[in-house]
Order: structure tokens, then C-alpha cells, then sequence
């Protein structure tokens, strides 16, 4: 036995800390077969797991034989360290003969401990001696408490294991298993955050009417019940976003709900013939495969809403849940629109949902004549609002919609105060249009207290708080996007916070894990390009900047260019830049986004007369990107500072480059 570490201290207090254990796989075996072998592998595997140790700002407490005991202030760190170990010695395994491999087995828990001359005893150092032995070789086991600790922070998937009976441990305790870099998970095996109370999808209604032009009626039911369960009080349901892929790719029931971290689904199918509509509908537990209930209806198109009331009263009463406070689910509110005006409600939602803005013109058509029919009919403002303040300042001119937004929003809370989703455009537009932060925010805030799973408001919220500069607030509101649309923009928006908050390897990292998935995403290499771009890393970025451009949208060949400027590589900034000034671009820039091109060219005088211009004509969305580092070369600038001041937006400069500028007083944040 060997021992290494600080001299020893006497005791100290309890304190919390991530305790990892490691063990060799094999050591006694081949110490047996020849000991000389075996103690010159041991200190090969000591020199190369010792310096990540220190990486990490791990302490070594001791080792034991072949197993080493290692404290950590974090779990996270104690994780990313046991990633790394794993990987550096998968590495090292590939080239070494059999008798020289290093296979270990690492456990890790947080937990109290009390150090005592240089030792640490506790439950944490017992339970992570335990847990390593559930690994594989090669492997990281972690228990619930470190789950808890790391979900949506770690770039790797995680399997819960089944619950361990650990010797001397009185209650069973749960455990995860790390999935490394090389060993492939199948989407049944992906592990979600665990639910808390009922965690509800709704799958996308098969269509099985006679009419194929019928399917957007089974689409936009979808959406409207996903929207009318959201409302049920202590049920949280999953957004579009993330379960219409199941649409084109169907899978089981157990897949479904291990790729969401749902214990609840609802399905069925939708049959529309004229004015008539069959539905049938299932609610099926995850764990059982039972069907908690099904029912069939047969209505008139007008007569859905009493249908979606029903639908969430069934499952509020199966699940043991309240109804919504607002109303919402017992139909109270919901009453039935003006014959025809729900068929164009629903065929504007799903005209909306297209990607790229495509399908805005037509979704505006259909909620305008539906609220010509109905006039008092709330969801159809609220919907058109949302539309409008969703195009804003992307595909159209913020300055244009606004104001249109507004007062739509205006007339869905004149005829339901309690709509979340006008509540939410409200939101949006006192914080993207009027920058008054402490509106947006109590907007948002009102809008998720009606509608906890509100995914907008939520998103929003995020971005208020990163504006203010509340990085840890915005990246809890950020992780509770993705616990509802773990398939939408919030893990791109969590690596955003990362990057802009200072944090560009925890950024990297993110975008890294998204890659993975979608290697062929151009998008995200050319986030994870201006990543390293922002963390200093050229090379790397240029690499990036090199990723084959294949089926870009404009957007994306747009931020191509942003990205190539930042690794002074202007030409593609210079010729989008010209384009756009010419009005010949295929999509909508506003002078702020041209101002990005400049700034990442070291033009900086161009840059503020551009931003300078956007204020003056009011698109104003330098709010979303005062943070990046197209704008690093002008942060001292007077009329820089003078235009953040203006807007109401922090002065200081982002984490990433230290202190203000000696001359320029801080602001305290914004008025």
C-alpha cells in the first residue's frame, strides 16, 4: 500500500465534496502472473492519471493498492476528470499489448465527509468505493446525487442503471452509468432528466382521413392539446418541437418515453370527413405499457375545443392532478368558435410552424379570416401576435410587426386575461421592441404562472436574464426549456449563455455533444466555430470555418461569413455585406447584423454608424448580440458605451475580457 498527498493536518469540520474512487480491472491477476510486469503497468497508470487529477482541481487523498481516492470541490469536475481518465487511457489501450492495458473502474458520489490527518472518511468515500464496482471496464458509474448535480451540463448521455442494495447502505440507491465517446447508446437507452410529479407527450395524431389535405386538422389538434394539457396544474408537457419527429419515425412506447423522460404518453389518430371528425385517443403509462384510459369522439370540427376540454379533465382525474386555476382545461373559457373559424385556426398553426418564416404570409391569412368570423375568438389573437413576434426582426422589420403584435396580444387578454400565450407575446414585445426589462420579465413571468410549460415564455425569460446579466438565473430558466423540448434551441441557447457568460468550454463542450448527433449540421459547426473563435482558439475555428457549406440556408451562409471575419478572413463578410447594402439579399438584415460583418472585420466606425442607424429607425435588436466578440474592438468606444446606455443594457464588458475600461465607470445594469 502506498500513500501520496499533503502532509498530515489534523481534523477538520464536515464538508461536502464529489469523492471519486478508482480501481484497476485485472491488478490482482496479473500481480499473481508476474509482479514485476504488474508494478511497472501500476506506475504507468499513476503517471498518467496523476496530472488529470490536477486538471480537473482534484486532490488526491490516497491510494490504495491499485485504486486511488481522489476529492473534488465539484461534481462536475469530478465527472469531466473521470471522462477524460477513461478517455486518455481508451487511447493508450488501443496501442498497448493486452499484458500492458489499462482498464479501470471509476465510482463517483457527493457527499459529507471529515477529514482526519490527511484522510477522509464518510459515507461518500464508502458509497463511491461501492459504486465503481457496478462499472465496466472502462467505465464511469456516478450516483443520483451527482445526477442531479451534472444533468444538462455534462456532453454525454446517461443510463440509469437499476436501483444498487449497496453493502452496509440501508436504502437502495440509484445509479447512472457515464456512456463514453466510443461506445455507441441506442435512442431506447438515452436517459432524460427524471420527471417530477407526471411528465406528460403528446404524440403527433396520425391522420387517417379520406382527404391526404386534411392533415393539417390531426397537426393542429396536436398542437392544441399539447396547449390545453399544459394547463393542467402540477402536468408537465413536452413542446411540439421535440415530439413531431415521431410523426415521420414513429417508435415505441418505452423509446418514446426514455429519448423524453415522459412516464405518460398520449396518442391516436384523427378522421375528418367534411364537417365530422373522428378521434380516438389513448393514455398510456410508460413503466406498464397499460392504457391508463381511451376513448373515442365524434363531433363537429366546432365542437373540438369541448373535446380538448374533456381530453385534459379525463387525464387530470387519471393522473390525480388539478385542473388548471385559469379555467383553461375545465372549457370554461374555451368556448366553441363561429362555425369555420377553428378549421382556419388550426390550418394557420400549422402554416406557422414551418421553418425559416416560410409559411408566415399564409398563417397571417388564416387567423385573420378566422377572427373575422369569430371576433371573440382569444387563441386566434394570441396565435397571430405570437406569429408576428416570432418574424420580428428575422424575416421581417421589427419596427413593422410590433406594434401589429401589440395590439393583437392586446385584444386576446381583452377577451381571456388568463392567455399565457398573449401574456408571452406581451413579453416579447416589451423586452425585443420597448426594451423595458422589468416588464418583459414579469410578462414572462405571468405567462409561466398560468402555463407552467409555456416553452416561449420560458425561452424568453432566458434571454431577459442573460441581457441583465443574470447568467445563473438564465441558465436555470435555459435548462427548463430543454426538460420540455429536449430537441429544440435550448441546448444551442444554454451554449450561448455558457460562451457569452465567460464559460467557452463548458460552451464547447455543449456544442460538441450536439455534434455528435447531427454531424452534419451546418449550423452548429459554425456556432462551435465561433466557440473557439471567442476562446481565442483560431486553429480550431478555422477548421470550423472550412466545414463544407452543403444546403445552407441563408442564415447559415450568413454566420459562415460572420465566423470567417472573426478568423480575419474577410472576403465572404465584404460580399454578403455589399449584397445586403444592395438590397439583393434573399433574406431579411437588419442594420444591426450588418453591424456584426463590420465589427468582425475591425471596421469599427462602419459598425457604429450601423448600429447608430438601427436605433434611430427602431428595429433595435442590438439587445441579442452586444455580447459577442464582433463588438470586442469597440467596447471603449464613447458611442459604443453611449448605445448600450441608451438601450438600458449593462456597460461592462462580458466576463471573458476582465474589468471595465479604466474611464468608463460600470453601470450597475439597466435602468
Amino acid at each position: 500500500m502506498g500513500r501520496h498527498g499533503p502532509v498530515p493536518v489534523a481534523a477538520s469540520p464536515r464538508r461536502l465534496a464529489a469523492i471519486m474512487f478508482t480501481d484497476m480491472v485485472g491488478f490482482t491477476a496479473l500481480a499473481q502472473a508476474d509482479e514485476a510486469v504488474a508494478l511497472d503497468v501500476l506506475q504507468r497508470h499513476n503517471r498518467l492519471l496523476r496530472p488529470l487529477f490536477t486538471k480537473f482541481r482534484g486532490r488526491e487523498v490516497k491510494t490504495v493498492g491499485d485504486a486511488f481516492l481522489v476529492e473534488f470541490e465539484s461534481a462536475l469536475d469530478a465527472v469531466r476528470c473521470a471522462v477524460e481518465v477513461q478517455g486518455v487511457l481508451h487511447e493508450y489501450n488501443l496501442s498497448a499489448t493486452e499484458q500492458w492495458r489499462i482498464r479501470i473502474r471509476i465510482g463517483i458520489h457527493i457527499g459529507d465527509v471529515v477529514e482526519t490527518n490527511g484522510d477522509v472518511l464518510g459515507d461518500a468515500v464508502n458509497i463511491a468505493s461501492r459504486i465503481q464496482q457496478l462499472a465496466p471496464p472502462e467505465g464511469v458509474c456516478v450516483t443520483q446525487q451527482v445526477f442531479d448535480q451534472i444533468q444538462n451540463k455534462l456532453a454525454r448521455p446517461l443510463i440509469k442503471l437499476p436501483a444498487a442494495e449497496l453493502k452496509n447502505v440501508s436504502v437502495p440507491i440509484g445509479v447512472y452509468k457515464v456512456v463514453p465517446p466510443w461506445e455507441t447508446v441506442s435512442p431506447a437507452e438515452r436517459l432524460g432528466p427524471p420527471t417530477q410529479g407526471r411528465h406528460l407527450a403528446v404524440l403527433p395524431l396520425s391522420n387517417i382521413s379520406p382527404d391526404p389535405r386534411d392533415e393539417y386538422f390531426a397537426d393542429g389538434l396536436t398542437e392544441e392539446l399539447i396547449s390545453t394539457l399544459s394547463q393542467v396544474q402540477d402536468l408537465s408537457v413536452i413542446a411540439r418541437t421535440s415530439v413531431a419527429p415521431y410523426k415521420s419515425a414513429p417508435k415505441s412506447v418505452s423509446q418514446v418515453g426514455a429519448e423524453l423522460g415522459v412516464d405518460t404518453i398520449l396518442e391516436g389518430s384523427v378522421r375528418k370527413a367534411g364537417n365530422r371528425v373522428r378521434i380516438t385517443l389513448q393514455l398510456i403509462n410508460v413503466a406498464t405499457q397499460a392504457h391508463i384510459w381511451a376513448n373515442t369522439y365524434n363531433r363537429e370540427v366546432d365542437d373540438v375545443f369541448a373535446v380538448q376540454a374533456d381530453i385534459a379533465e379525463r387525464t387530470a382525474n387519471s393522473l390525480r392532478l388539478e385542473l388548471s386555476k385559469s379555467g383553461g382545461a375545465t372549457g370554461e373559457r374555451k368556448s366553441a368558435p363561429a362555425s369555420g373559424a377553428y378549421d382556419l385556426y388550426l390550418k394557420g398553426l400549422v402554416a406557422g410552424m414551418r421553418e425559416g418564416g416560410e409559411g408566415t404570409t399564409e398563417a397571417v391569412g388564416y387567423f385573420e379570416r378566422a377572427t373575422q368570423l369569430d371576433p371573440g375568438f382569444a387563441e386566434a389573437y394570441a396565435a397571430w401576435a405570437n406569429l408576428y413576434v416570432v418574424a420580428a426582426g428575422d424575416t421581417l422589420p421589427m419596427r413593422e410587426v410590433m406594434p401589429r403584435a401589440r395590439a393583437l396580444a392586446a385584444k386576446a387578454l381583452e377577451l381571456d386575461p388568463d392567455s399565457s400565450e398573449a401574456h408571452a407575446a406581451l413579453g416579447n414585445i416589451a423586452f425585443q421592441f420597448d426594451h423595458n426589462w422589468s416588464l418583459a420579465e414579469a410578462e414572462f413571468r405571468r405567462a409561466l404562472d398560468i402555463n407552467p410549460s409555456n416553452v416561449t415564455a420560458q425561452r424568453f425569460l432566458g434571454s431577459v436574464l442573460l441581457a441583465l446579466g443574470r447568467f445563473e438565473e438564465s441558465k436555470e430558466a435555459v435548462k427548463r426549456v430543454i426538460r420540455l423540448d429536449p430537441a429544440g434551441f435550448g441546448n444551442v441557447q444554454l451554449a450561448m449563455i455558457e460562451l457569452l457568460s465567460g464559460s467557452s468550454d463548458a460552451a464547447i463542450e455543449q456544442i460538441q455533444q450536439l455534434i455528435r448527433s447531427r454531424p452534419a449540421s451546418v449550423s452548429l459547426h459554425i456556432l462551435l466555430g465561433i466557440c473557439y473563435a471567442t476562446a481565442g482558439r483560431r486553429e480550431d475555428a478555422m477548421r470550423e470555418a472550412d466545414f463544407p457549406l452543403t444546403g445552407a440556408t441563408e442564415v447559415e451562409r450568413f454566420d459562415h461569413a460572420l465566423l470567417n471575419a472573426l478568423v480575419g478572413r474577410p472576403e465572404a463578410a465584404r460580399s454578403v455585406a455589399a449584397e445586403a447594402e444592395r438590397g439583393e439579399a434573399k433574406s431579411y438584415t437588419s442594420a444591426t447584423h450588418l453591424a456584426l460583418l463590420y465589427g468582425a472585420m475591425g471596421e469599427r466606425a462602419k459598425a457604429l454608424d450601423l448600429l447608430e442607424q438601427d436605433y434611430r429607425e427602431g428595429d433595435r435588436v442590438l439587445w441579442t448580440v452586444f455580447r459577442g466578440p464582433w463588438f470586442d474592438s469597440m467596447r471603449e468606444d464613447p458611442r459604443f458605451i453611449a448605445l448600450l446606455r441608451e438601450y438600458g443594457l449593462p456597460t461592462t464588458p462580458p466576463p471573458r475580457l476582465g474589468p471595465a475600461p479604466r474611464g468608463h465607470a460600470p453601470s450597475s445594469g439597466p435602468s
